[in-house]
Parts: C-alpha cells; sequence; structure tokens
C-alpha cells in the first residue's frame, strides 16, 4: 500500500495519471482492449504520434490499446473500417486531414465523414514544409520562387501521393506565387525524398512529422513551414507568412475519432482522457520533437474544426482539378 500510495504521489507530482484500472469509464468501460486503427503504414511521423497516443491512453483507462496499422487507398482502407465497425466504443481511428480532403477527390467514397464518424478530440497540428536539396543552392523561399519563375513548367515537385495534402499544398502555393510546377506522386515521402537529394525533382513538399529528421540530416534545406509560428525544431526556418507568403496556409490534423453511434458518456470519457494526456509536459514534448503541436477542445470543437478544413480543402481540390479513381 505504501508503494502504490508513493507512485501516486510522485505522478501527480509529475503531472502524470497514476495507472488506471480497466473498467472506471462510464459502464465499466473499457471491459476488453480497444483497437486504434491507424490508416498509415508502420513507423511514419503519423504513426509515432498514434502509438504515443496509444500508450497514453492504454496507461490512463487502465485498456489493452491495441494499434492496427491499416494504410492504403489515401487512408479510405482503415477510415472506411472504423465507419462500419461496432459502435460500442472498442474500435477508434487516428483521423487526420485526409478526412477534409477525400470526400473531394474520391468520387466513389464508401463513407460519410459528416454522417458515419462520431469526432472524439483533436490532438494536434503539424505544418507543412518546403524542402529543397542542400546541394540545390536555395537558401529561402524567394530563390525557390525566383527559380521557379525562370524555369517554368521545369520545376517537378514530389509528394507522398496524389490527392494527400502535401500534394495539395503544392497546388495551393503554385496558385498563391504564380508558379508552373509539375507534380511528381510517390508512394511516401521516403522515395520522394531520395529522388530529391538525387536532383530528380527540385522540392517536396512535406509534413512536419517526416521532413524534421531529413532536415536534421543535412542532405535537405527547409526553407519554411505553414503556420502561424516557427518549428521548435526548426527555429531558423521562417513560416511562410514571414517569408513573404501570408495567404499560403495547408495545416495537418490529427484527432481522435469513433464510428458514428458511440454512446455519448463513451465519447464524453475518451475526450475527457485525451486532453489530460494532451496536457502533460512529456506529451507536449514529445509532440514538439514530431514536429507537432497539441490542440485540446470538445468533441463539438473538433467537429466545427473538421467542417472549417473541409471548406477549405474542397476549395484547393477545385481549383486543382484533383480526382482520384
Amino acid at each position: 500500500m505504501r508503494s502504490l500510495f508513493l507512485g501516486a504521489v510522485l505522478a501527480a507530482a509529475l503531472g502524470i495519471a497514476a495507472p488506471a484500472q480497466a473498467g472506471d469509464g462510464p459502464a465499466g468501460y473499457p471491459a476488453r482492449p480497444v483497437t486504434l486503427v491507424v490508416p498509415f503504414a508502420p513507423g511514419g511521423g503519423s504513426d509515432n504520434i498514434a502509438r504515443y497516443i496509444a500508450t497514453r491512453l492504454n496507461a490512463r483507462t487502465g485498456a489493452n490499446v491495441i494499434v492496427d496499422n491499416r494504410p492504403g487507398a489515401g487512408t479510405n482502407i482503415g477510415n472506411e473500417y472504423v465507419a462500419r465497425a461496432p459502435a460500442d466504443g472498442y474500435t477508434l481511428l487516428f483521423g487526420q486531414v485526409t478526412l477534409s480532403i477525400n470526400p473531394y477527390i474520391y468520387p466513389a467514397l464508401r463513407y460519410n465523414v459528416a454522417k458515419d464518424f462520431a469526432p472524439i478530440g483533436q490532438i494536434a497540428t503539424s505544418p507543412t514544409v518546403l524542402l529543397v536539396s542542400a546541394a540545390s543552392g536555395m537558401k529561402s523561399v524567394k530563390d525557390f520562387v525566383d527559380y521557379a519563375k525562370a524555369h517554368a513548367g521545369q520545376v517537378n515537385y514530389g509528394s507522398g501521393g496524389t490527392g494527400t495534402s502535401v500534394h495539395l499544398a503544392g497546388q495551393l502555393f503554385s496558385t498563391v506565387a504564380g508558379l508552373r510546377m509539375t507534380h511528381v506522386p510517390y508512394k511516401g515521402s521516403g522515395p520522394a525524398m531520395v529522388d530529391l537529394m538525387g536532383g530528380q525533382i527540385q522540392a517536396i513538399f512535406d509534413t512536419a512529422p517526416s521532413a524534421l529528421p531529413q532536415a536534421a540530416g543535412g542532405k535537405v534545406r527547409a526553407l519554411a513551414v505553414t503556420g502561424p509560428q516557427r518549428l521548435s525544431g526548426l527555429p531558423d526556418v521562417p513560416t511562410f507568412a514571414q517569408a513573404g507568403y501570408p495567404a499560403f496556409d495547408a495545416p495537418v490534423w490529427y484527432g481522435l475519432m469513433a464510428p458514428a453511434g458511440v454512446p455519448a458518456p463513451i465519447v464524453a470519457y475518451l475526450n475527457g482522457q485525451l486532453n489530460q494526456i494532451l496536457d502533460e509536459p512529456a506529451t507536449r514534448e514529445r509532440l514538439a520533437q514530431l514536429g507537432s503541436v497539441p490542440a485540446q477542445g470538445s468533441p463539438r470543437d473538433f467537429a466545427a474544426f473538421i467542417a472549417k478544413e473541409s471548406e477549405r480543402w474542397q476549395a484547393v481540390v477545385r481549383s486543382a482539378k484533383v480526382t482520384v479513381d
């Protein structure tokens, strides 16, 4: 008993919840393992964030939170799996910005974001980063824009795939800066990064969790980040607004979702646990390491955020005329 008491005191002093017992939530929830579906392959920036949150949810709720990677089809495989899962709180989705994009680029989408999911809470936002090869000689956004204008139609930029937020970020920046570039889609940011370093493409728009370790390696150079403030992991890299393009923004977001119809007390319970996790200093430090900024709020706040982001990306998709069969 003494060791349990001391452990609880230490946890409280560190701002970390003491280990919980499964079933401490509403109506004995959770009474069995909870599956967190991640619609990406293991090992990427999004997967790293999801696994950290799963670990903390496990500690706070006493549940055995199991990460289930279901990548493919622009996250639609994982998204649809959760949309069709029982609405009992035992299957959750690590949702992200593609839920704001896919309804406008996939004509035959087999789920409805507004009707098939119950938003639980936003987790974080991550900026998009413009990267060039360190050997290119370009050291600023102005350098890149000047080069792209001088080589109109000859500049290729890569992304992790057609219809991704980073693909559309490149399209949006082309419009804002008055550029004519060619998009080269890859099956993930890793192959695109290899071609950037090899000179096959001239730039990449990438998410911060993926871009940070590459920029730290020194073979690629980050020119600017989206968002209202500089990244702690890239303190010398300006925002696009600071670089002269305040109209350009393309944030990536992450959040926790459930199938529509999950009982409201379970949604409220998970939202409360998530917000407390995001309040933990260790969580904020870990998210900063992954190039992300924590975002808290209610399920209603998250639903309104998704609706607003959907309007943003719908306009970009229409302008770029992007569709995926």
